[in-house]
């Protein structure tokens, strides 16, 4: 490498459109960084073999199909050829200049601005935005200043005025009359219901190569590799959203919460693990979505629906990520301490709902938002699984987990374990929630899970009667009757020592 060297480095989520790339480079390093790979000595997991896949593919086909034709220079540096992020500071003693994207990942951000600074000699370091979301990341930490609840719903009001997304030109008012169409996401699927068809990608030169890959370094990590479904190019991706705007999106919304035990996708778009490495942009994500309602109009509750996600949700879970992750992953309010047991990993829970939705985890790598935050998250809180319990599993599970997506998502929504940064309560609920928007059967799992349930009101009555919003709740277990709340109490203890461990009962003999 000559001393005028500019380097580029390129992460596996980072596989922007060549356009979105910075001038005057004269090398690209693509990195298997070991932290996005799970063989992070610090911080290990093992990951679904699919994202593993996923990024295998996806990041050789960005260099063969869209680096190399534009003429880039490359290095491909596999995960094992490395122990931590820092590492690859080793390959930079000569470079003048160093350029990387904003990575949305502290723990990759904080070693490389250290391993850099160390460099014996300096380069120039440029340290760019990430084209993967709509706002800067200072634009984003901004909105927070000054606000002790990072309230939603003031997010997602300034998102839409701000870039002018469903906003009547005359009256600067939310089309359709009001911000939010929410209560009208709530309807269960008919029975019998015949759900549309889904793309699927199956296998290519680079999905065969990363399937051995996979094998070959990873024959432990969870999940299936058999049914890879995932686009691997950006043009995959596009035709992926392109089928959901045409064939899915029109009855997204009225069934955006719905639950089935056997489909995947139901209705949703599963653009997430293209939008978080790159395949996708945001903006282009929404433009289309709008694009398709001027040529045929969308339901509002549908097209809300989708931007809600896209350009609300999306952009302040990694708002908050920037802005309080520190805090977040260090704090347990309840001190949950149980642990995970393998039936969580393999779908032997005994419970219907959840083991479902771990089957379909392992088979694609994928669940819809409800399943992750209703069914699986709800009752890994009532269990009281320690919140980097929770943390872990979700990263293992998905293809979409990374950790600006999951330190909120898990320790500020579904364990609730901050307090109430991101929402007034905790988000739980009996079995009769998972009853109202699925086709499952009463059954012995309702006692279960009613158990978990009501058992958490009791222990913590107070902070129930203190909130106006869950005052109600307190007063609900008033009116149990003696009889029913005996029984689901031994049916939930039952399942508490039978499908969850206890690190203070767990002593060497």
């Amino acid at each position: 490498m000559s001393q005028s060297s500019n380097i580029l480095l390129l992460y596996p989520h980072q596989l922007y459109p060549v356009d979105d790339l910075p001038e005057d480079v004269d090398q690209v390093f693509v990195i298997e960084d070991p932290l996005l790979f799970g063989r992070d000595t610090q911080y290990p997991l093992y990951l679904h073999k699919q994202k593993l896949v996923l990024h295998r593919a996806s990041m050789r086909r960005y260099v063969e199909e869209v680096l190399w034709p534009a003429g880039y220079q490359v290095e491909y540096i596999e995960f094992h050829h490395m122990i931590e992020s820092g590492d690859i500071v080793n390959k930079l003693t000569h470079a003048a200049r160093v350029e990387y994207f904003d990575p949305t990942d502290d723990v990759l951000q904080r070693r490389l601005q250290e391993s850099l600074s160390a460099l014996e000699h300096q380069p120039e370091v440029r340290h760019l935005e990430s084209p993967n979301f709509y706002l800067s990341r200072d634009e984003a930490k901004n909105f927070f200043q000054n606000k002790n609840k990072a309230n939603f719903t003031d997010f997602y009001r300034w998102q839409r005025e701000r870039f002018n997304v469903l906003i009547n030109p005359t009256t600067y008012r939310p089309l359709g009359g009001k911000l939010s169409f929410d209560t009208e996401n709530r309807k269960r699927l008919p029975k019998n219901h015949t759900l549309p068809g889904f793309p699927v990608y199956g296998s290519n030169k680079f999905v065969d190569e990363a399937r051995e890959y996979i094998t070959k370094h990873f024959p432990d990590n969870p999940g299936s590799m058999e049914d890879f479904p995932w686009p691997t190019s950006h043009e995959e991706a596009i035709t992926w959203l392109e089928d959901f705007l045409e064939n899915r999106l029109d009855n997204f919304g009225p069934y955006e919460d719905a639950i089935d035990g056997e489909a995947p996708w139901v209705y949703h778009s599963a653009i997430s693990p293209m939008l978080n490495i790159g395949l996708l942009k945001p903006q282009d994500v929404i433009n289309r979505a709008l694009a398709r309602n001027e040529r045929k109009e969308v339901p509002m509750a549908s097209l809300e629906g989708f931007v809600r996600q896209v350009l609300g949700w999306r952009e302040y879970v990694r708002a908050i990520y920037l802005e309080k992750h520190v805090s977040m992953r260090t704090k347990n309010i309840f001190n949950h301490q149980r642990q995970l047991t393998n039936d969580w990993y393999y779908g032997t829970t005994g419970i219907p709902p959840v083991d479902d939705a771990i089957k379909k985890s392992l088979d694609r790598g994928y669940a819809h938002h409800i399943e992750r935050l209703m069914i699986l998250g709800n009752m890994m809180f009532l269990c009281e699984f320690h919140p980097d319990e929770v943390y872990r599993w979700f990263m293992e599970m998905y293809v979409d987990a990374y950790d600006w997506v999951m330190v909120p998502n898990v320790y500020g929504m579904s364990q609730y374990a901050d307090g109430g940064s991101m929402t007034t309560k905790p988000y739980i609920s009996s079995s009769n929630y998972i009853l109202s928007m699925s086709h499952y059967n009463r059954d012995v799992w309702c006692d279960v899970w009613d158990g978990l349930y009501w058992g958490f009101v009791a222990k913590h009555r107070d902070m129930f009667s203190k909130n106006q919003r869950t005052r109600v709740i307190a007063q609900q277990l008033d009116r149990l009757k003696e009889e029913r709340l005996r029984i689901i109490t031994y049916r939930a203890s039952d399942f508490i020592k039978e499908k969850t461990s206890d690190p203070s009962q767990n002593t060497e003999e």
